[in-house]
C-alpha cells in the first residue's frame, strides 16, 4: 500500500507536466509569452536549488559529496542532451528537447525523495507538493509550444509527457522501496544530483530558450519567478 502511495504521490506531483504540455495543442501560445513563462520557470527553478535541494543535501553529506554528486548530476543532463542532439539535432526541436530533458533531472531525484520520504514516516507539506505541481507548468508550456509548433501533435507529446510522469512515478516506488533496504535513506544525494542537473540545464537550455523568445521581458520573468518562489519557502 505505502508503495502504491508513493508511486502515485510521484506521479500526481509531475502530472502537471504533462496537462501543461498538451493545452498548447489547442491553446495557441504566442512567442513572446513562451519566452515569458520559460524565463519564469527558471527563476523558479533557481529559487528551488538555491533553497530547497542544496539545504535538503547539506543536512545530512559534506560539502564535497554535495559537490560530487552535482557534477555527476551535470553529467546526467550532458548525456541526456547529447542523445537528444543526436536524435533531433542542437537546433529546432534538439532545443525544445533539451528542456524535456531537464524535466527529467529535476523531476526523477525529486521523485525519489517523496518516496524516501513516505518510507522513513516524514510529513510530507501539501504546500511543497503544490509548488512542485505549479512549477512544472511553465517548464512543460515552453517546450511544448515549441513542438507543437514544429508539427507535434497532442498524441506525440501526450507520449513524451506522459513517459516523463511514469518515470517520475517509478522513482517515487524506488525511493520508498530504498528505505526499506537501508535505514540511511534521506535523498541527499538525490538533492544535490537534481540541483546539478538543473542549473546545466538552465544554462544550455531554459535561459536561452526563454531569451530568444522572450528578450528583455524574460529576465523579468526570471526575477519574477524566483521571488514568488522565495515567498512559498
Amino acid at each position: 500500500m505505502e508503495l502504491l502511495k508513493a508511486f502515485g504521490l510521484g506521479t500526481l506531483a509531475q502530472a502537471s507536466l504533462l496537462l501543461a504540455g498538451l493545452v498548447v495543442c489547442w491553446v495557441k501560445v504566442p512567442t513572446r509569452i513562451v519566452g515569458i513563462l520559460a524565463g519564469f520557470g527558471a527563476g523558479a527553478m533557481i529559487s528551488a536549488v538555491a533553497f530547497d535541494l542544496l539545504p535538503e543535501a547539506e543536512v545530512h553529506i559534506a560539502m564535497w559529496q554535495t559537490v560530487l554528486w552535482m557534477l555527476i548530476g551535470v553529467g546526467v543532463f550532458l548525456l541526456g542532451d547529447y542523445v537528444v542532439d543526436k536524435r533531433f539535432g542542437s537546433e529546432g526541436a534538439g532545443g525544445a528537447m533539451g528542456i524535456v530533458v531537464g524535466s527529467v533531472v529535476d523531476g526523477v531525484p525529486e521523485s525519489l525523495i517523496f518516496g524516501i520520504q513516505i518510507g522513513i514516516g516524514a510529513t510530507i507539506s501539501p504546500t511543497f507538493l503544490a509548488a512542485v505541481f505549479v512549477s512544472n507548468i511553465p517548464q512543460a508550456i515552453a517546450p511544448s509550444a515549441d513542438l507543437a509548433g514544429r508539427g507535434w501533435g497532442p498524441a506525440r507529446l501526450g507520449r513524451l509527457w506522459v513517459m516523463v510522469v511514469l518515470g517520475c512515478g517509478v522513482a517515487a516506488g524506488l525511493g520508498y522501496l530504498l528505505t526499506t533496504a537501508t535505514s540511511d535513506a534521506y535523498g541527499e544525494r538525490a538533492a544535490a544530483l537534481a540541483a546539478g542537473g538543473l542549473l546545466a540545464m538552465l544554462t544550455n537550455s531554459l535561459i536561452p530558450f526563454a531569451y530568444e523568445r522572450g528578450k528583455q521581458l524574460a529576465g523579468v520573468a526570471t526575477v519574477v519567478g524566483f521571488c514568488l518562489t522565495l515567498l512559498g519557502t
